[in-house]
């Protein structure tokens, strides 16, 4: 098949043993891949109500048919398994280069089962696969990891997706990480790859992805910066310029970004304290150069060096969401700060998201009176205090004191203190990113009701309609269609292997690289049902584990109840279970549970494992 390898691992790490499958044909027709196409496959490995860390949970690796195409922004590549934070299914991607590396090392997608006694890594060289020795690379972070790994290999020509300290340690909050720092940060996916005892999956090679019109791709590429220089393309610039933190400033002014642990509004941030933070600013301090994903012409990310009194260190620019976590959240305006805490994250494996969140968490709980100072050992963790905020980021990172019950997250560290539980910010358990539901009611029912909850790269009315004005986004009905229209969207972004920025893209420029790699005009009902289906395979993975619509939840102070007094989300309460009653009517599902009816799965085609689930033959 054009777009696809052909070939799919499966490794068994408690027998060092593997098989190697053909790609289901019938299944990448259906679900393409990432989320999609890893749903399916973990529906068939992965028993029923599996504990995430048993020998039996499934850790995948999987790609998108637009991997290694030459398709602008199509270099993401999805690790699927068992969420530890909330029992279900669990899907966070990366870009970088790791998505077109597993198809050059010959594999659409890699699942790992089974336990290693001793730490171990996937070493796949162009179809051979190896189980290698990785005694000498447990307990490195990130990138002292990626360099043991380029001395033993002796070739720089290879990818690993790798874990750091936090994984080892199984910490709820650790990330899957790929080409220094980028990271599938959410849910816990380190914390399944840890408990397995595997550091890294190293992949190289020289495989081809054929595609039957190549020609198509180049075309569109060059249209693609012919747009990029027109009217309708100015919008691209500042992406470009300062990647996700240039829309970091407005933001907080709109209290889309979080602001004191959810709790406060612009007038607690106010623009003076926000400047230091915002893309343009640090990037006129500390940027080296600009870096991309693989095959993005965009290059959002920077490279920076940070030489200021006594601190001469290297970094990554921090993303938009990072920049809520440890500025806005915290009322924090120091930039050296954020950046220290962020570098800590990449290199110690945390997902800055929850981090900050947590350490937020933290910081309201003590200003509440519910911690003292020596439980906090001794760090006099203040709104603001930066020194305090990289101290016990440190903390965590080291395992240490308070570090080690706040390594689990919020959620966790207040069942353990048995306090707290009202200061929560979280979408079943998890943090949540930096679009406020009060501020955006489409990312409050995403947030809630996605089937990996808590996500600002899931489907529904998106970010922007937080960004309209008042009379535009708080109307409340005929809420339905767009919803899902957004839902679709958004899974064909992650299904295929496409970074979100493709909306910055001509309009149905996306659909052009998709036609190009099969050869032939995809109907918008194919791709209507492509995004249906995807969305459907990952809900019925939580419903076989018996999580249906009561078993989602968000914390009450993000969706208004009470209100915030003033400011931009002025007794603002979101009516959540309103707009969520017209998405699942939208969808044709039962709206009292969330579960697909039997008209929709057989509507929709390709779910049959979930039909026999659901509505078995008697």
């Amino acid at each position: 098949m054009h777009g696809f390898v052909g070939k799919v691992l499966i490794a068994d790490l408690s027998k060092k043993t593997y098989v190697i499958e053909d790609l289901n044909e019938k299944w990448a027709s259906a679900f393409l891949g990432g989320p999609s196409l890893g749903a399916r496959y973990l529906y068939d490995l992965m028993p029923a109500k599996t504990p995430w860390d048993a020998p039996e949970s499934v850790l995948g690796f999987v790609t998108g048919p637009v991997n290694d195409t030459k398709s602008f922004m199509g270099g993401r590549y999805t690790v699927v398994s068992k969420s530890p934070v909330y029992d279900g299914f669990n899907d966070s991607n990366s870009g970088g280069n790791f998505g077109p590396f597993m198809k050059r090392a010959g594999f659409d997608a890699i699942f790992v089962k089974g336990i290693s006694e001793t730490p171990c890594y996937l070493y796949i060289d162009d179809g051979k696969v190896e189980f290698r020795d990785a005694s000498n690379l447990w307990g490195k972070t990130t990138l002292d990891t990626e360099a043991a790994l380029r001395e033993e290999i002796g070739n720089n020509n290879f990818c690993a997706a790798l874990i750091a300290p936090a994984g080892e340690r199984l910490s709820h909050m650790a990330a899957v990480m790929n080409d220094g720092h980028r990271a599938a940060g959410r849910g816990g996916s380190g914390a399944v790859m840890g408990s397995k005892k595997l550091k890294a999956v190293v992949c190289r090679g020289t495989h081809k992805v054929t595609v039957e019109k190549p020609e198509d791709i180049l075309e569109a590429n060059k249209s693609w910066q012919k747009f990029a220089d027109s009217p309708e393309g100015v919008r691209i610039g500042p992406w470009s310029a300062h990647g996700t933190a240039s829309n970091y400033e407005f933001c907080v002014m709109i209290s889309d970004a979080g602001i004191k642990n959810w709790g406060g509004q612009p007038a607690d941030m106010p623009e003076h304290m926000v400047k230091p933070l915002t893309g343009e600013a640090m990037d006129a301090k500390y940027k080296v150069k600009k870096y991309a994903c693989h095959s993005c012409p965009i290059a959002c990310g920077a490279q920076y060096h940070i030489k200021e009194g006594v601190h001469d260190f290297k970094t990554e620019r921090p993303e938009y969401e990072t920049l809520g976590a440890f500025g806005s959240m915290l009322l924090n305006d120091d930039p050296i700060s954020v950046n220290i805490c962020n570098l800590l994250c990449n290199e110690y494996g945390f997902d800055t998201i929850s981090m900050g969140g947590t350490i937020a968490w933290l910081m309201e709980c003590y200003d509440n009176g519910l911690f003292t100072l020596a439980e906090l050992d001794g760090i006099d963790l203040k709104w603001g205090n930066a020194d305090a905020i990289v101290a016990m980021t440190k903390r965590i990172c080291a395992y240490e004191g308070i570090g080690v019950v706040l390594h689990d997250a919020t959620v966790k560290a207040a069942d353990h203190f048995k306090r707290g539980h009202e200061y929560l910010g979280v979408a079943s358990g998890i943090e949540i990113p930096h679009h406020c539901g009060r501020c955006n009611p489409a990312m409050a029912r995403t947030f809630t009701y996605d089937p990996t909850p808590g996500r600002h790269v899931k489907g529904g009315r998106g970010a922007g309609l937080g960004f309209q004005p008042p009379e535009v986004k708080y109307v409340y009905e005929e809420w339905g269609a767009p919803d899902k229209a957004g839902v679709i969207n958004a899974e064909y972004d992650n299904l295929s292997g496409f970074c979100h920025f493709a909306f910055l893209m001509a309009p149905g420029a996306k659909f052009k690289y998709l036609d190009a790699v099969f050869g032939r005009e995809h109907t918008k009902e194919e791709l209507d049902k492509l995004g249906l289906r995807s969305f459907a395979i990952r809900a019925a993975f939580n419903i076989r584990e018996g999580i249906t619509r009561k078993d989602y939840t968000i914390s009450d102070r993000n969706i208004g109840k009470p209100p915030i007094v003033g400011g931009p989300l002025d007794q603002v309460t979101i009516p959540l279970e309103h707009i969520t009653d017209q998405f699942f009517e939208a969808m044709g599902w039962h709206v009292d549970t969330g579960i697909p009816t039997k008209d929709f799965l057989e509507e929709i085609g390709g779910l049959e494992c979930v039909m026999n689930d659901l509505y078995p033959v008697k």
